[in-house]
């Protein structure tokens, strides 16, 4: 009698650990695959992203040899090669400035900077007094060279001389894999004299100043 009575506790025992084995299984299964979920939410977010971040570095063409883009605060953005330029009505100016290499005097010939930049249409406001004068023009260079520009330093409106992008110097042409160079008769350094010219931007001062009060 008392081993029967032993022999149904033991069973009893046994079919309770076979069911707090089993429900642990179960929680165990249920949790991996929670987990497996997140996993692959977390990879298709992901790839999402890497896939957004390949499409806006595939929107903007790498520059062709010579080739200048013309951007920023614009309605048309565009790009100009120093083949484009030499299409266009010319001007020619005689300049004497300053350089690490001495005294330079030389002729240039080449399309005034506001032209080009006027056919990007900037976008200033009209709503302010002369929203011009609140704009300005970034111009990068080889190695990374860049000079700024304030718009009525270029507007014929205002400046008296006028900035160019050259084609030639002295008679010579530029090279069309150089592109062209800026010529700023009005100074009397060459520090703002930028070659192999590939970017202009046109911004406004606004949100910069705006945001600084």
């Amino acid at each position: 009698m008392m081993c029967g009575r032993q022999n149904q506790r033991r069973a009893g025992l046994a079919l309770a650990a076979a069911a707090l084995l089993l429900a642990g299984c179960g929680q165990s299964a249920d949790t991996k695959g929670a987990d497996g979920a997140d996993g692959a939410k977390d990879g298709a977010k992901g790839g999402a992203a890497a896939g957004a971040s390949a499409s806006a570095k595939a929107s903007v063409a790498p520059l062709g040899p010579g080739e200048v883009r013309v951007g920023g605060e614009v309605a048309k953005p565009y790009s100009v090669t120093l083949a484009d330029l030499r299409k266009l009505p010319q001007a020619s100016v005689e300049v004497r400035f300053t350089s690490a290499k001495g005294e330079q005097r030389h002729t240039y010939q080449g399309v005034p900077l506001h032209d080009v930049l006027k056919t990007a249409e900037p976008r200033f406001d009209a709503a302010k007094k002369n929203g011009q004068l609140r704009g300005f023009v970034s111009a990068t260079g080889g190695g990374d060279y860049r000079a700024v520009f304030a718009w009525a330093e270029i507007d014929p409106g205002f400046a008296k001389s006028q900035v160019l992008l050259a084609v030639s110097e002295d008679g010579v042409a530029f090279d069309d894999a150089a592109g062209p160079r800026l010529v700023v008769p009005q100074d009397t350094k060459g520090g703002r004299y930028v070659s192999e010219l590939n970017q202009l931007w046109v911004g406004v001062v606004d949100p910069v100043v705006d945001g600084a009060k």
